[in-house]
């Protein structure tokens, strides 16, 4: 067992490196040099209109606008707060990362806000503000976050500035002060040349240096072959965004363009080719997205050379991935670290869309965009200056949400089926298969979530509030990243473990006209020593009827096997074989949805997870203080047998 096991999973990794070999999309269609002729030259490039068009700016979302200039109205005075190194250290003394973060994300925000705010009123009211905001942000020691340091006693929580490297949010921060200086440099010159100086100065030590001198570990796959994240293509947009505004040598503003690109193909390359993105709806937004988010950039700074990425199967599947993952309007597929109710960036699907000739997407992304919503968000910056020119086109499109009937998604192995085309009406049935090294990975191979109506009533919990342990070798010790506190097996006692040999095998899908089934083995996401020879499940959905789940078992040891179900229901025992579960409708009426289990061999028990970690913070934020698991004991475990769960109207 452990062979094959090994031999699976060299064969996995040689098979990537050869699609990696056999890709390079972005790098490869243009040498440096090209690339260098390609570009708008910096003193011609004019990505959006300047601070003395204004024209233009007057035909910027009058709404969306206002509300910035009101806003940035009410931090006019904002005194800009140094951060204390005991803020820093908050992430090795106890854990915590919210307290550091809240103060530089709000920073950030506020200067945003302020461009936004000026380049709308024109009135210099908020040239001094920003001035201060740059230069304080330039006063500090690290532009990311503690929560990003080297987990070392050399750092303990704060930054070696002599050794400076690049986390998502110090890439963030170059894209701030890009803009700032794109928009405002004659005006900060007025004032004095120091600031621009600075800005270049403390963008190139930060950001630029390191970029192209430091390997960093998120620009390739690490040493156990798992591939880049969301990481990747989000600092990218960034280094690319900042590098194109700032860098005044044309020779090394395209090579600090194109080794970006190089990087950014470190994560296209070995991307499934469905589309699937492991790390979930909620992540999508900075993975898929953050490549349109290149794209959008390349094209635009070369008058449309990069065109032709729009039209690789790839990217336009990667695109259609977050409608194909919507349960409905307001829940998402949370496998892993995703969150069930994640916030959708509208503008930039719907211009992801556009650029795929997707129409779907375009009505899905046209339909989230919330005409009275403009709080600015506190990433992806530059794409809010996309968003306030395209009001009139917002105004006159479809909207609408695709709810496909069935989706399968070999390479992550995902199924997604409903009731009803286009609509959340009726049951709604995920599974997933996969391995348990995906990026955010839970252990939680063979899970599934059931909703109904486009409610949960069985649940994946998702993940709660980021700590220090989140990411650190304690990792499965927190109790929603195990697969006992998913709805699966534990089985002789074990769970499953983390690893990519750890994974499901004979994978299979069949979607019909009245129903859709998935199939797969889990027994080699548990370790050697489990005792299991092997474990079928089968996910099926009768459209209009019920969720079926079996499994069929084969052990050489049989001392102890618990099934495990998540709610958020307080379900309660019938009698012996039926359990009801009082799903919640979105008038308020309580519907007592029966699962039927097979009381001859399981024995069944409720229990009410308590929420006291600082990790489950942001459980009871999703959901709330009502998580239940329901456990299905076998007194007597058979070597070889069958269960089955049917959850059903009553």
């Amino acid at each position: 067992m452990n062979l094959k096991r090994n031999l699976i999973f060299l064969l996995m990794l040689f098979a990537g490196i050869f699609a990696s070999e056999a890709q390079h999309l972005i790098s490869k269609k243009y040498t440096q040099q090209e690339l260098s002729q390609l570009l708008i030259p910096l003193t011609d490039w004019e990505p959006f209109p300047g601070l003395d068009e204004r024209s233009a700016w007057m035909n910027a979302d009058q709404e969306m606008m206002e509300e910035y200039l009101k806003q940035a109205n009410e931090h006019i005075d904002y005194d800009w707060p140094y951060i204390p190194a005991t803020k820093s250290l908050l992430i090795d003394r106890t854990g915590d990362r919210d307290e550091y973060q809240a103060i530089t994300f709000e920073k950030r925000k506020i200067l945003g806000t302020m461009i936004l705010a000026e380049l709308y009123e024109n009135e210099g009211r908020f040239i001094d503000p920003i001035i201060n905001g740059v230069w304080s942000i330039c006063e500090e020691s690290f532009w990311g976050v503690p929560a990003h340091l080297p987990k070392t006693e050399e750092y303990s929580g704060l930054m070696d500035v002599t050794r400076p490297f690049v986390d998502l949010f110090a890439a963030e921060t170059a894209t701030y002060l890009a803009w700032a200086d794109y928009f405002f440099g004659e005006r900060f010159d007025e004032i004095s040349p120091q600031i621009r100086k600075r800005i270049r100065h403390e963008t190139q030590t930060r950001i630029f240096e390191p970029l192209m001198n430091q390997h960093h570990g998120w620009m390739a796959a690490n040493a156990n072959g798992r591939p880049p994240n969301n990481w990747n293509p989000w600092i990218c947009s960034n280094w690319i965004n900042s590098a194109l505004l700032l860098e005044q040598d044309e020779n090394k503003r395209a090579a600090l363009v194109y080794r970006a690109m190089e990087v950014l193909d470190e994560f296209l390359n070995p991307y499934p080719a469905d589309g699937g993105c492991d790390e979930g709806p909620s992540y999508w937004g900075a993975a898929a997205a953050s490549l349109f988010d290149n794209i959008s950039l390349l094209d635009l700074a070369t008058d449309g050379a990069f065109q032709y990425v729009y039209e690789d199967e790839k990217v336009q599947n990667m695109g259609k991935f977050i409608y194909r993952a919507q349960i409905s309007e307001d829940y998402f597929l949370n496998f892993a670290d995703a969150d069930p109710q994640p916030n959708m960036a509208a503008s930039m699907i719907y211009r992801y869309g556009k650029a795929i000739q997707d129409p779907d997407m375009m009505r899905f992304g046209a339909f989230y965009r919330k005409e009275n919503e403009v709080d600015l968000p506190r990433f992806h910056y530059f794409r809010n200056f996309f968003e306030v020119f395209m009001q009139e086109e917002f105004r006159n499109a479809e909207k609408g949400l695709p709810l496909p009937k069935d989706v399968w998604l070999p390479d992550i192995q995902v199924m997604v089926a409903r009731d009803v085309e286009g609509s959340s009406d009726g049951f709604f049935l995920a599974g997933k298969g996969g391995h348990n090294a995906e990026s955010h990975n839970h252990n939680d191979i063979g899970n599934y979530v059931v909703y109904y109506n486009g409610l949960p009533l069985l649940i994946d919990v998702g993940r709660g509030t980021y700590t220090r342990k989140t990411f650190s070798d304690e990792r499965y010790s927190i109790w929603y990243n195990r697969s006992d506190h998913h709805n699966l097996p534990s089985i002789n006692g074990f769970t499953q473990l983390p690893g990519s040999k750890y994974r499901a095998t004979n994978v299979s899908h069949k979607a019909q006209r009245n129903s859709s089934t998935m199939a797969l083995d889990i027994g080699q996401a548990y370790p050697e020593n489990a005792g299991i020879a092997s474990w079928k499940r089968v996910l099926k959905l009768d459209r209009g009827k019920k969720v079926t789940v079996n499994d069929d078992f084969q052990l050489t040891e049989s001392t102890s096997l618990v099934q495990h179900l998540m709610t958020i229901y307080p379900a309660r025992v019938l009698e012996p074989g039926k359990l009801s579960i009082p799903f919640e409708d979105a008038e308020g009426n309580i519907i007592p949805f029966e699962l039927i289990y097979d009381a001859a061999s399981m024995v069944a028990e409720v229990e009410k997870i308590a929420l006291t970690e600082p990790e489950d913070k942001g459980i009871e934020q999703k959901w709330g203080d009502t998580i239940y698991r329901i456990n299905f004991e076998y007194p007597s475990v058979p070597a070889k047998g069958k269960s089955s769960f049917v959850l059903q109207k009553p």
